[in-house]
């Protein structure tokens, strides 16, 4: 099940928040707990005993540790069960064809099926048994609690990767009003109409555009750019709109990063929970850069490798990442303080960069991502552009338009405009109807759709 479906928003949602709101607090994490397991029951039945091992294995490891003796051991005993119960269900195919074509070998691949949102809780859980082990908070009081933290349906199988100390009081004890249940909803329509009238139809572009022509081989990528930022910013939108209903304040996972001025930038911008997750496990335990600069090169290298290998077991997302690592190095050693002079330039750059890395990102093979490169800077014999390119352009040049100016703050800044200015009545006014009108808007679309994805499942 996924949050922009008819019935997670028309049955599975209203039933929880009638029951929900109805119990007594001291109830409520329980209540959370089975529909978040049914939640993930109704997606991926056959591995919740994933799920659930992974919380009782985690939570007694935390209490362990927290004794202090041997604490140590068991942060290791995490590790292992942790970053192992990942790379079985996630890498094993990819291991096996690689050992084939390195050594002409014959090994059966096992086609083991990724359980859903697996690369999320496994690097929650392990970043709050690695916080209790450096004191930075308690270890959860008891097993529902825990479990209830790890579960929590809104950012279980797509983040952000909500870290315990950021929720553990409203975990014991939140506060309901209609003032954040309102901005909640608000929230959740707005993701809804990221993912559903935007971030949808810009697949649908994209996979429109199979014709070998210059025009197509830009708009190919850039289009899917747009896609992969309105289909996961949209999904963190609905998910902290669901928290804010229930009660939860997680933090942002997206500001805005295709206004970055830098690939640096961008990356304080672009999937905040997962970039600080690495920053904080991962660069920092190596030394980050208080280190000699070869050492701090390789840290960033590391760390950018595992980031595209945790999005996927395909060479393509290696490359992403270490693509993007060796463009972080070249601005901290020299181009960042030559950007930073610039006006437009940096801009122009910082898109550049983050369109070709999108399409190494989508591609199917090592050789697609060159044939298309090729392709994009005019290095294979192809035409400007033919008939069906113009034809899908001229089709889905208003939604181009459209999805642009919606990854800007633009529409942000305007609204904060009127609201401090006379005309503010009139916003209070319009404000709820064009919220009611998107939310029927996307139902229209989600009950004809029948291309409906979340590209982040794959992760």
């Amino acid at each position: 099940m996924i949050f922009s479906s008819i019935v997670f928003i028309y049955y599975f949602l209203p039933l929880l928040l009638l029951i929900y709101f109805l119990v007594p607090s001291s109830w409520k994490n329980f209540i959370l707990l089975v529909f978040s397991l049914l939640f993930y029951f109704l997606g991926e039945p056959k591995y919740i005993i994933v799920l659930i091992l992974s919380c009782i294995i985690n939570y007694f490891l935390s209490k362990l540790i927290e004794k202090r003796k041997h604490k140590k051991l068991y942060l290791t005993i995490a590790c292992i069960y942790n970053i192992g119960q990942l790379l079985i269900f996630k890498y094993t195919d990819f291991f096996i064809s690689n050992i084939n074509n390195l050594f002409h070998s014959n090994i059966p691949f096992m086609y083991i099926v990724m359980p859903i949102g697996i690369s999320f809780f496994t690097f929650q859980a392990l970043g709050y048994v690695i916080d209790v082990y450096k004191g930075k908070h308690k270890s959860a009081p008891n097993l529902l609690v825990f479990m209830t933290y790890v579960c929590l349906f809104p950012q279980l199988i797509a983040g952000p990767i909500v870290r315990y100390s950021d929720i553990n009081k409203e975990l014991v004890s939140r506060t309901h009003t209609f003032d954040k249940t309102y901005e909640g909803i608000k929230r959740f329509i707005i993701g809804l109409s990221k993912k559903v009238l935007l971030a949808n139809v810009l697949g649908e572009f994209s996979k429109s555009l199979v014709t070998d022509t210059l025009l197509a081989s830009w708009l190919k990528p850039i289009s899917f750019t747009l896609q992969i930022y309105f289909d996961f910013s949209g999904y963190s939108d609905m998910a902290i709109g669901l928290g804010l209903i229930l009660g939860f304040r997680f933090l942002e996972n997206f500001n805005y990063p295709l206004i970055a001025k830098s690939i640096t930038d961008f990356w304080r911008r672009w999937h905040i929970s997962l970039s600080s997750w690495f920053r904080d496990y991962v660069y920092i335990p190596l030394g980050g850069n208080r280190v000699k600069k070869i050492k701090w090169l390789r840290n960033i290298l590391i760390v950018w490798f595992l980031t595209g290998f945790w999005h996927g077991a395909s060479w393509n997302f290696i490359i992403w990442g270490l693509y993007f690592g060796i463009l972080l190095i070249i601005e901290k050693l020299f181009l960042g303080k030559y950007l930073e002079k610039t006006k437009v330039l940096k801009y122009i750059y910082t898109l550049l960069i983050v369109v070709i890395s999108f399409l190494i990102f989508n591609a199917n093979s090592v050789s697609e991502i060159f044939m298309s490169l090729k392709n994009m800077f005019m290095l294979n014999n192809i035409p400007l552009t033919d008939k069906v390119t113009n034809y899908y352009f001229r089709s889905y040049l208003v939604l181009l338009i459209i999805s642009i100016i919606s990854a800007t703050p633009l529409i942000k800044v305007l609204t904060t405009k009127i609201k401090s200015s006379k005309y503010k009545i009139i916003l209070d006014i319009l404000e709820p109807i064009t919220y009611l009108g998107l939310l029927t808007l996307s139902t229209a679309f989600l009950i004809d759709a029948s291309f409906n994805p979340f590209l982040y499942f794959r992760f």
